[in-house]
Formats: structure tokens, C-alpha cells, sequence
């Protein structure tokens, strides 16, 4: 999508991916090796009762299905940080999860050559749980914008 595509109030949909336990345990491995993340039998044994991704990974996950979505072929530049990040619910092995962005508020940066939109990223579980929540502030290329606008005219 285009930034000018954007409105407050409007909600973007991703996915639906499905996680698997080789993926989480993959993941784990290289970038959260903490034993409830890549040991089975440890997570059985865990207050989680079973092996759950790792909050990064479910970051992650989330940021591919906007980078399939909402953010493909944008003038995305990247993101000064997040508001608040909440993982409320674990995400487990056979889950199958979807996006919800809702947009907050978007205009363009005080020198206009930059749009900020601020959006809070629901990614939610075939249960209809919340397994992350976060309030992200996005930055578009308006230069980039402006010069495809001319090429289509």
C-alpha cells in the first residue's frame, strides 16, 4: 500500500500463518534459546505446560505478514520504535494466527518529506486470543511517493 492509501479509523487484515514446532524451536535456537522455547520435554514440565514461540519470534511473525500485506511495495523506511508491546497469550506448536492493524493517526513528518503513521498491530490466535499486542510508529518515503506520482502521469 501507498501511504496516501492509509486512513485513521481503518482496519488492514494479514494471514493467516500456521506455526509449527520445528519453526518454533528453529527460532528458539538461534535467537531465544531459552529451554521452554526449544526442549519438549523441559516445556512440558514448564508453567507453560508445552513448548510456546518465542515473543520475538512472534514479533516476527507479525512483521512478515505485514511485509506480505499492508507494507508491500510501500515507501515504508522503517520504524523510530514502539509505543508499548504486550504478548498477553503464548503462541503454541498447530496455532494459526491472523492480523489485524488498526490505523491511529498519520500525517506527514513538520519538513513534509516523511509520513508518520501510527498503528497498533493485533495479531490473534485461531481461539480468538490476543497474542501480541503493539503500538507502532511507521515511516514512509514521501520523495518516493511523489516521484511515482509523476511517472503515472
Amino acid at each position: 500500500m501507498h501511504f496516501q492509501e492509509f486512513s485513521v479509523g481503518q482496519v488492514l487484515n494479514g494471514g493467516p500463518i500456521t506455526v509449527d514446532a520445528a519453526t518454533i524451536v528453529a527460532f528458539a535456537s538461534a535467537y531465544d534459546p531459552q529451554p521452554f522455547h526449544t526442549d519438549l520435554a523441559f516445556a512440558q514440565q514448564s508453567r507453560w505446560k508445552g513448548l510456546i514461540a518465542s515473543g520475538w519470534h512472534t514479533c516476527a511473525m507479525a512483521m512478515r505478514l505485514m511485509c506480505d500485506g499492508p507494507l508491500k511495495d510501500s515507501e515504508s523506511m522503517g520504524s523510530p520504535g514502539l509505543s508499548y508491546l504486550k504478548w498477553p497469550a503464548p503462541v503454541r506448536p498447530g496455532d494459526t494466527l491472523r492480523l489485524e492493524a488498526h490505523v491511529l493517526e498519520k500525517g506527514p513528518s513538520q519538513s513534509g518529506r516523511v509520513g508518520v503513521l501510527r498503528w497498533r498491530w493485533v495479531l490473534i490466535n485461531q481461539a480468538n486470543e490476543t497474542v501480541l499486542d503493539l503500538e507502532a510508529t511507521s515511516l514512509f518515503d514521501l520523495s518516493r511517493q511523489r516521484e511515482s506520482d509523476r511517472e503515472g502521469q
